[in-house]
């Protein structure tokens, strides 16, 4: 009698076990672009930092467009487990916190 036999493996797909090679290049490129994406499921805090990023970006007079990105897939393409997150030209650059404007500003400048 086997007491410790391996475990069957099973995997897990953000893309629901159709993988290809140009289903994983679209996600690469949509992580790639350039610009600002809040990652998050349209709640309250998603909400919150996504005014404050608004707000940061006109007050730095920076012309970029928000893309607010609900797709839990997707979010967990960035390796984001916790949200709300802000990403920053295809660069997680804060997950799990409402961030106030003037952190999103001095994150913006780095």
């Amino acid at each position: 009698m086997k007491l410790f036999g391996k475990k069957k493996e099973t995997r897990t797909c953000c893309c629901d076990g159709n993988c290809t090679s140009e289903t994983m290049q679209n996600a690469e490129k949509k992580k790639q672009g350039k610009g600002i994406k809040i990652l998050g499921s349209g709640c309250a805090k998603c909400m919150e930092l996504e005014k404050a990023t608004r707000t940061a970006l006109s007050e730095l007079q920076l012309d970029y467009d928000i893309e607010h990105i609900t797709d839990f897939s997707e979010i967990a393409g960035y390796g984001v487990m916790s949200t709300p997150a802000l990403v920053f030209n295809g660069k997680v650059i804060s997950y799990g916190k409402v961030l106030t404007v003037e952190e999103v500003k001095a994150l913006l400048i780095k």
